[in-house]
């Protein structure tokens, strides 16, 4: 069930935090789990980086069954609101620039793709507002560089306990940076976001 919703202004701006949920391979069934126990007003803006290099994402076109927040695949100059679901398409490598999204080409074409830590870095130099980074289900490592940015500037970071996740490959990555705050299943990180995002807004 839908925990009772947090009131916050629709107003964009750059003081609201930054939910930055990066996954790969097993992803899909720890989006759904921790969208699903989320509420759609929680004065947060949260994106989903999905570590594709070729393979079309269909996640805006899947989510919305999950989730009454609205869900945008991201366009260059994209205007980053809370309480909304953004997610990265294929082929590129996200950055934040003011309060805008910013498409480029992708940095690595080949090999594993870093999309996540690329986004988890330029938010840590561009965003003014709280971050909180998730790293959920996925093979390789991608994300993990970034943590201890993440935490540098007094942000949270989070794993997928690894033995909740399809693939714990990049949890367990993630783990080993020993930039983690937290280890949880999909369903208690939902629950963990939402005492975070209370917390920005009451301070």
């Amino acid at each position: 069930m839908k925990t009772e919703l947090i009131q916050s202004s629709e107003t964009p701006g750059r003081d609201f935090p930054i939910v930055c949920i990066g996954g790969s391979a097993g992803g899909l069934d720890a989006y759904i789990r921790l969208l699903s126990n989320m509420p759609d007003k929680m004065g947060v803006a949260i994106v989903i980086v999905n570590h594709l290099r070729q393979v079309a994402t269909h996640l805006h076109e899947i989510l919305p069954t999950y989730t009454t927040m609205p869900v945008e695949l991201i366009t260059d100059r994209l205007i980053i609101k809370p309480n909304h679901i953004f997610i990265i398409p294929e082929k590129r490598d996200l950055h934040v620039i003011n309060n805008e999204f910013r498409l480029r080409p992708i940095s690595k074409p080949w090999g594993w793709p870093d999309v996540i830590t690329v986004f988890l870095k330029s938010i840590t130099e561009n965003w003014e507002g709280k971050l909180i980074a998730v790293i959920v289900s996925g093979l390789d490592g991608d994300g993990a560089e970034a943590l201890c940015g993440i935490k540098e500037v007094c942000g949270t970071t989070i794993a997928q306990k690894p033995e909740t996740a399809q693939k714990p490959d990049m949890p367990n990555t993630a783990i080993d940076s020993g930039c983690i705050d937290f280890i949880l299943s999909p369903e208690d990180i939902a629950k963990k976001i939402i005492k975070l995002a209370r917390k920005e807004i009451t301070d």
